[in-house]
């Protein structure tokens, strides 16, 4: 069985030499790139099951910019990332996963938290890539190109909302938390507000509401949301 392997994008060396050799005392292989432009050909060449971004990288291009340019590539938006940098203010955070990031980890870190965290992204996007479309109500994921349709219609969203999204359609009729979401979307070592939770949610019921789907998503007072066609009679 062939071991996944894992593009590190970091311009320390000695960053990216310790990360080298905690990925394969861990089982994974490895891929290097020192900048955007090395990341990028390292990913069209091996296209990697994860890739480790640095924040700040050298040259015009910073590794928010290449994570935006992956997500807003279809055929390879599907690559999870996580971004490694120094930053730790919440504002950072949420940009960085605005940005299409699976997780977020600041340095220093630890080795033991660096596989951890890698192991729980690649079970969520493993989650969420299967090959049979799921239909609820009049909506469709296509998990394989990425794409949540109504009818022949192709519902256009940011990376974050399509993570969302795509948990909600994979775990209908269950009520969730603010904090479950957090952890099962964003990541259980990702500190950020529940409100965040909030602003998604209403940006996704006003992508749906041109198509009628809005009312998917139901609040359930006192918990969370949940995704359902059942209609609630009050």
């Amino acid at each position: 069985m062939s071991k996944e392997q894992i593009l590190i994008v970091e311009d320390e060396d000695a960053i990216r030499e310790m990360v080298v050799m905690t990925l394969e005392m861990a089982g994974f292989d490895s891929l290097q790139a020192a900048d955007v432009s090395e990341a990028h050909q390292q990913v069209v060449d091996h296209r990697p099951a994860l890739i480790l971004l640095d924040w700040m990288l050298p040259g015009d291009k910073s590794g928010i910019d290449f994570c935006r340019m992956l997500k807003n590539d279809a055929l390879l938006a599907e690559i999870p990332v996580i971004m490694l940098t120094a930053k730790s203010e919440e504002d950072s955070k949420v940009h960085g996963l605005d940005a299409g990031a699976d997780d977020y980890m600041t340095k220093p870190f630890s080795t033991r938290e660096l596989i951890s965290r890698i192991k729980a992204v690649l079970r969520r996007s493993s989650a969420l890539s299967g090959d049979k479309p799921i239909n609820i109500g009049k909506l469709t994921l296509d998990a394989k190109s990425q794409r949540f349709m109504v009818g022949d219609d192709i519902i256009d969203m940011g990376p974050t909302e399509y993570r969302l999204l795509a948990f909600f359609m994979s775990h209908p009729e269950r009520a969730y938390t603010r904090a479950q979401l957090l952890d099962q979307v964003w990541g259980g070592n990702v500190y950020i507000e529940d409100r965040t939770i909030d602003v998604h949610v209403k940006r996704l019921r006003t992508l749906l509401r041109p198509h009628d789907c809005d009312t998917l998503i139901q609040t359930v007072r006192g918990t969370g949301y949940r995704f359902s066609s059942r209609i609630e009679k009050s």
